[in-house]
């Protein structure tokens, strides 16, 4: 993958997901000493392509039954369904929120550990932009809250972490 943009783990550490700009594709190896980059293996590929021609950024629900893309081309966020946790290989096309009329360049994505809010990192505005969820982790539920301005800090944010999630998969 030339253009890789963002990765996340599963809750575990020994599986890593890339989200690739060149082929928009979500790239899955296998890693054998939990949260040891060095030492993964690629094991498959998923298109996201239909959906997403500039693929972003990425993120899991808590049990890695659903898998979120952020497509900067159509400025949304496309669900997808895993019918095995955490295998792309399973994954199918759900539906896509736009997320346009907050931001017109997504780059990242998070939830809190509810699936209750999801954070859109946008590098045209330079913020965060909350969304409330009526239903956890269902995209279609999304409600925009408010941003939170980074431009004092960053000028074209790229990424985001959600504590919760990060202190619930590594503890």
């Amino acid at each position: 993958e030339p253009w890789p943009r963002d990765l996340t783990f599963n809750n575990d550490g020994t599986k890593m997901f890339v989200v690739g700009n060149g082929g928009d594709e979500i790239y899955e190896s296998r890693v054998s000493s939990a949260g040891n980059i060095w030492r993964s293996s690629y094991v498959q590929n998923f298109s996201v392509q239909s959906q997403a021609t500039s693929p972003q950024g990425i993120t899991f629900n808590n049990d890695g039954t659903k898998m979120y893309v952020v497509d900067q081309t159509d400025a949304d966020v496309n669900e997808y369904s895993l019918s095995t946790a955490f295998d792309v290989s399973t994954a199918s096309y759900v539906q896509l929120l736009s997320v346009a009329l907050q931001e017109t360049n997504p780059r990242a994505i998070s939830f809190n550990n509810f699936g209750t809010k999801m954070f859109i990192v946008g590098a045209f505005g330079d913020d965060v932009n909350e969304y409330s969820l009526s239903t956890a982790f269902d995209v279609s539920s999304a409600s925009y809250v408010q941003n939170f301005s980074v431009t004092t800090q960053d000028n074209y944010p790229n990424g985001i972490a959600s504590w919760e999630l990060t202190r619930k998969r590594w503890t």
